[in-house]
């Protein structure tokens, strides 16, 4: 997957599972990770990041 499509990517997966969206893409980072498939991975690594992103910083 290209850089400039994964906020594209993490925006329709937000959409498409809400506050989940998170969960799943370190699951899926991390077992793609297990089975040794790390350029996978880190793209999921960078849509867990973007998804971080678009939630912003935590409220108190």
């Amino acid at each position: 997957m290209e850089q400039a499509s994964i906020p594209e990517y993490a925006r329709q997966l937000y959409e498409a599972h809400g506050d989940k969206a998170i969960a799943e893409a370190a699951q899926k980072a991390a077992t793609l990770e297990k089975e040794g498939r790390r350029e996978e991975a880190q793209t999921w690594r960078r849509i867990e990041e973007a998804l971080k992103e678009m939630r912003g910083p935590p409220h108190s």
